[in-house]
């Protein structure tokens, strides 16, 4: 059996992203609502400088609280592809033009709620340009070495799946 939705109500239109009540029947043909948050996407790069090092920023995330590390990444514009996305980002958030990205993965991050998937890069061959961040971006930058992101996981001090995601595939692909 397919899922049919009768019924979506907007619940709430917002900058980024918006919130939906879809009345619909389940595959198991149960009929119930659900609140889903609609997300145009996102793009993430693993920054590799020359080194060896990763790029990591330490952003303040008020949802949370607190500041995260993480790598860069960023929200798609409308029609924008995802590449031209993760260029952009990389650009804005860290300074940092690369020469080549290979997509490592596209995740979802949370689909019991949203519909947001994330695609994951490579960011290698990076040349400095200029950091240009928006007004509310609260982040610094830290290089670090891959061996340190790593133990970095193990001992929770990142904790952004995107982040964790993106680290683990790239060990992954250096083997």
């Amino acid at each position: 059996m397919s899922v049919k939705v009768h019924k979506i109500t907007s619940l709430y239109h917002g900058k980024i992203f918006d919130v939906v009540l879809e009345n619909v029947t389940l595959p198991n043909g149960v009929i119930k609502d659900r609140e889903i948050v609609r997300h145009p996407g996102a793009a993430a790069m693993v920054p590799f400088l020359n080194d060896g090092k990763v790029v990591l920023i330490k952003q303040y995330r008020h949802a949370v609280g607190k500041f995260l590390w993480e790598i860069p990444a960023g929200t798609l514009e409308p029609d924008e592809e995802p590449i031209e996305c993760a260029k952009r980002e990389l650009v804005e958030e860290t300074g940092y033009k690369a020469a080549r990205f290979d997509k490592l993965t596209e995740i979802l991050p949370a689909p019991g709620y949203t519909d947001e998937h994330i695609h994951i890069f490579l960011a290698t061959g990076l040349t400095l340009v200029g950091q240009n961040l928006e007004d509310d971006e609260v982040l610094a930058l830290q290089p670090t070495g891959f061996d340190m992101a790593l133990e970095m996981i193990q001992q929770g001090e990142i904790q952004d799946a995107k982040t964790i995601i993106g680290l683990l595939l790239s060990f992954m692909k250096k083997l």
